[in-house]
């Protein structure tokens, strides 16, 4: 056993990459519950931004064009579950566990062709002399793109909620719908745009997987990623900067788990792959103690003649 060998700083950058896909899902979902939305279907929009993405980048070359492909695929996904609560009417938790599946089955058919196969190397950005500092240069300043827009959503979706009026309409029909409606606020309409927002970010996620945190294609490799995600959002009372801070703590105990097992530490591998689920759900009950109610409507289904 040498705990030595973990280095503090390498390990703190890691955990910033480990907590990305979850963050990324996670915040999309949170705007999709704020609307009023409960869409279960993260695990299977996310699996599928990644061998959509994946597919996109080994095609094209290009990482960029796999994230944006992973987008789509992600929102392209998200407009069934679209069409089965918001038009069909159908139950949001029944809807989001057939998306699930259907997007677990659609990638494996998908990435079939694509099993051992490399994608492009995403570069991490030049930050030039900031790059270079000592401690915080590889951790704040030596990340991928993907990282910082990870960050860079979690504030805008806060700043969108808290000082915007679409914010405070989003909230509206996420607490009564039908009070929002009778406001004149198209209700539908807003759900939608919230859902095709959080199904891009689970694409997002998805594809940071499989092109940057795993980079390759192996069937159900998201491996319960959207569940965290959907758990987190709930457990950080709808509150995006708990998000923040529970993906990186979930992101920082994963990584830290790893180095252990490398170390050689004496405790069943069993206990150290289970301890970043269960200490996250522990802190952030704790965190969540001050009784913050979910959006009054959530879940419910909305019918415009109601």
């Amino acid at each position: 056993m040498d705990i030595s060998s973990i280095n503090p700083v390498l390990l703190i950058a890691s955990l910033m990459v480990a907590a990305t896909p979850i963050l990324l899902a996670a915040i999309g979902e949170l705007v999709v519950e704020k609307a009023g939305v409960l869409n279960l279907g993260v695990e299977g929009m996310m699996i599928t931004g990644a061998i959509a993405g994946f597919a996109a980048a080994v095609e094209t070359g290009s990482p960029f064009v796999g994230f944006v492909a992973a987008a789509a695929g992600g929102a392209a996904l998200s407009m069934l579950f679209v069409l089965l609560t918001q038009f069909a009417l159908a139950n949001h938790v029944a809807s989001g566990l057939a998306l699930t599946l259907f997007g677990l089955g659609l990638s494996a058919l998908i990435g079939q062709s694509y099993g051992g196969v490399k994608p492009p190397p995403i570069g991490k950005l030049d930050l030039g002399p900031l790059s270079d500092l000592p401690v915080i240069g590889p951790i704040l300043f030596s990340q991928d793109l993907v990282v910082y827009l990870g960050i860079a959503l979690v504030a805008a979706v806060w700043a969108l909620l808290k000082f915007t009026r679409a914010g405070l309409v989003l909230r509206a029909v996420g607490e009564s719908h039908d009070a929002a409606h009778a406001l004149g606020y198209k209700v539908v309409r807003i759900r939608i745009l919230a859902i095709l927002f959080g199904g891009a970010c689970a694409g997002l996620g998805g594809a940071y997987i499989s092109l940057v945190r795993v980079p390759q294609w192996t069937d159900g490799m998201t491996a319960g990623v959207g569940w965290i995600a959907l758990a987190l959002v709930v457990f950080a009372s709808w509150r995006p900067w708990r998000v923040l801070l529970g993906a990186y703590l979930f992101g920082g105990i994963t990584v830290l788990q790893l180095n252990l097992q490398a170390a050689g530490v004496a405790i069943p591998v069993e206990y150290l792959a289970m301890s970043p689920y269960i200490i996250t759900i522990v802190v952030l009950v704790i965190l969540s103690a001050d009784k913050n109610k979910a959006p009054a409507s959530l879940g419910r289904i909305f019918h415009a003649s109601q």
